[in-house]
């Protein structure tokens, strides 16, 4: 699948609203792979394929996570709305053949994993600061993406981890062993 296919298939099976932050998305990726002098092609597919399965009721999610084996942790059931990546990535690798590489970002860009790669990184922080998103700090989280992309996907991590625990919300463990582990890296 190129850029172009991935791009209609989202446009095809998403809302307008979800396709418009999804083209966010997509801008934020190219200039970050761009600053990181990475080919174009997988963080563009990535990008367009991210939320994929976003609008799947969550009752089906679930199904469907059961079925394909997806359920890691009593979170992934408890709190559902995380599971859309795993669930988008495992379909698109079996169906559409796309690389593990783009379905590894596809399925972590909500809660992140030890030992992420940089398009796991560049499409973890480009779903969170994409230029539709407006809240305090987000120009701040760019720029850090901007200067350093492991530096600032560890803020956009940080920022994920504050704003869970002020809303009093569950903090997922990937995301804190993702958290950590980028820490130990840094």
């Amino acid at each position: 699948m190129n850029v172009s296919e991935a791009r209609s298939l989202a446009q095809k099976s998403m809302s307008q609203k979800r396709f418009k932050h999804t083209e966010g998305v997509a801008e934020m990726a190219r200039k970050l792979a761009m600053l990181n002098a990475m080919e174009l092609e997988e963080p563009l597919i990535a990008a367009y394929l991210h939320d994929l399965a976003k609008e799947v009721p969550l009752k089906r999610q679930v199904e469907l996570a059961q079925n394909w084996g997806l359920i890691k942790y009593s979170e992934d059931e408890s709190a559902p709305y995380v599971l859309h990546g795993p669930i988008a990535a495992y379909w698109l690798e079996k169906e559409k053949k796309i690389s593990p590489e783009i379905c590894a970002a596809i399925a972590h860009h909500t809660l992140g994993t030890p030992g992420m790669s940089r398009l796991e990184m560049l499409i973890y922080s480009a779903d969170l600061v994409e230029p539709g998103r407006d809240f305090p700090k987000v120009d701040k989280l760019r720029q850090s993406l901007y200067d350093d992309l492991e530096k600032g996907t560890l803020a956009c991590m940080e920022h994920t981890i504050e704003y869970l625990q002020q809303k009093k919300l569950i903090i997922h463990p990937l995301t804190l062993k993702a958290y950590e582990d980028l820490k130990r890296r840094i």
